[in-house]
């Protein structure tokens, strides 16, 4: 059957027949991975849009970590170039999942996203166009833009709105690269290894992921791609209460990569983790008076990463 898209009071079927589109023998294989914990409303639009883009995967792979099967998506067919696997597994931590992911994937080229976006109708197609053209060494992202806010206060905690294309090399000293919108190819990520699945949500330190395969990449000597035209909408379905809790998730996650690759012999992220915990310190000074919600968005991720830095250091690296 076709992919079932709902217009208010009435129903669309779409196909790549329907739809004029199709996947030609030149157009390279790919593999799109979207991991999932207990949302399975979001899930199921997320994958929705996927299949409403004018290329889509030879495969989609879903990795449910739900206490509870999606009977939807696990019997879910489409008339679209696309084989749906739907795989419902026990495992606990996003990066665990990526790395099912990737090993369940049968292409080499991969995409990544999360279960919480809307893809614009271009964005597969720009992003895997721009990783064939850019080659095997270079990892591709794309922009993230919020969307409509869900409820009153509704809140997106991602995004990168920067209309300007960049190619990154090299010790930058920032966080480039977003899973939630990500091309590569296999070989890249066996090069360097896997996701580390001590970081992301869902372990202690709930962040950080990105910003650890971003920064081993561009120590492999690869490049990251940004690519501004791959567009997809981050939904802003957390509210406005989450916010610090989000930013301490996040600072903890940040904190670990900090512990994990600062090193006496190489100044360079301990030099990249003073001069942020210095900026967010005077950042917060600056605004205490005059801007509390900013001071304590700033001090509370001070606060989160050096509690993530010290915690890495006790669990981690007193083993090592």
């Amino acid at each position: 059957m076709g992919t079932t898209v709902d217009h208010g009071n009435s129903m669309e079927v779409l196909t790549d027949e329907t739809r004029g589109v199709g996947r030609t023998n030149s157009q390279p294989s790919v593999s799109l991975i979207v991991c999932s914990r207990d949302r399975p409303a979001l899930l199921f639009d997320t994958v929705s849009s996927i299949l409403e883009g004018n290329l889509v995967p030879n495969e989609l792979i879903i990795i449910d970590q739900s206490k509870v099967e999606n009977g939807a998506l696990a019997h879910f067919q489409t008339d679209r170039s696309c084989a749906i696997r739907y795989m419902w597994v026990s495992s606990a931590g996003l990066s665990r999942a990526n790395n099912e992911g990737i090993r369940a994937a049968q292409h080499e080229i991969l995409v990544f996203t999360h279960d919480d976006v809307a893809v614009t109708p271009d964005w597969l197609g720009t992003l895997v166009a721009a990783l064939v053209q850019a080659g095997e060494r270079t990892i591709v992202t794309g922009m993230i833009l919020p969307a409509t806010p869900e409820g009153a206060d509704g809140i997106v905690p991602t995004l990168q709105v920067d209309p300007v294309a960049a190619t990154y090399k090299g010790r930058i000293g920032k966080n480039v690269l977003y899973v939630l919108n990500m091309a590569l190819y296999r070989s890249s990520i066996v090069q360097i290894g896997m996701f580390d699945e001590r970081l992301g949500p869902g372990t202690p330190y709930p962040g950080g992921e990105d910003s650890d395969l971003g920064f081993r990449f561009l120590e492999a000597g690869y490049h990251i791609q940004y690519v501004p035209e791959a567009v997809l909408y981050h939904r802003a379905w957390r509210k406005a209460s989450e916010h610090l809790q989000l930013r301490w998730s996040y600072g903890r996650g940040q904190g670990a990569f900090y512990g994990k690759h600062v090193s006496l012999q190489d100044g360079y992220m301990l030099n990249r983790m003073v001069k942020e915990i210095v900026r967010r310190s005077y950042e917060s000074l600056c605004h205490l008076r005059h801007n509390r919600p900013v001071a304590y968005d700033n001090a509370v991720s001070v606060l989160a990463v050096c509690s993530g830095v010290i915690q890495w250091f006790m669990t981690h690296r007193k083993r090592s």
